[in-house]
């Protein structure tokens, strides 16, 4: 692992803001606490971050880690925006009408609503990155 790439997991590890619920009146929109969310080592997988509410208004986001050749699968965002932020190796993201994006280390790269995908790992290193999703409503 290159200096660069310990550098920046070393910081996601302490950076990523996670929010958690205090107890609200009904109707009102829950306060929020930020907090510090260790990013789990793992081989292979999606380890999640944030998991939603209560934990937050509406974003999500997951640690992922492919095998090179492997992809997470088909799926849409729906009724949500995904951004990918690539912390290591290469892959593409494929979409439903046969167009795919390039990704590799140090890129980020935004989804919109309704867009059907699947992430590859096309290189010959582990691809590993963090995604967050949010309502778009």
């Amino acid at each position: 692992m290159s200096s660069r790439t310990w550098f920046v997991c070393n910081i996601l590890a302490l950076f990523p803001i996670a929010l958690i619920a205090v107890p609200h009146a009904a109707g009102q929109v829950p306060k929020l606490r930020p907090k510090v969310v260790a990013l789990e080592k793992s081989n292979a997988g999606i380890v999640p971050i944030l998991a939603g509410p209560p934990e937050t208004v509406s974003m999500k986001s997951g640690f992922v880690v492919l095998a090179p050749g492997h992809s997470v699968g088909k799926h849409s965002t729906l009724n949500h925006e995904e951004i990918l932020i690539v912390l290591e190796g290469q892959g593409e993201m494929l979409f439903q009408d046969g167009a795919h994006l390039r990704l590799k280390a140090h890129t980020a790269l935004y989804c919109p609503p309704q867009t059907e995908h699947d992430v590859k790992n096309t290189g010959s290193t582990m691809l590993r990155y963090v995604y967050v999703v949010a309502d778009a409503r």
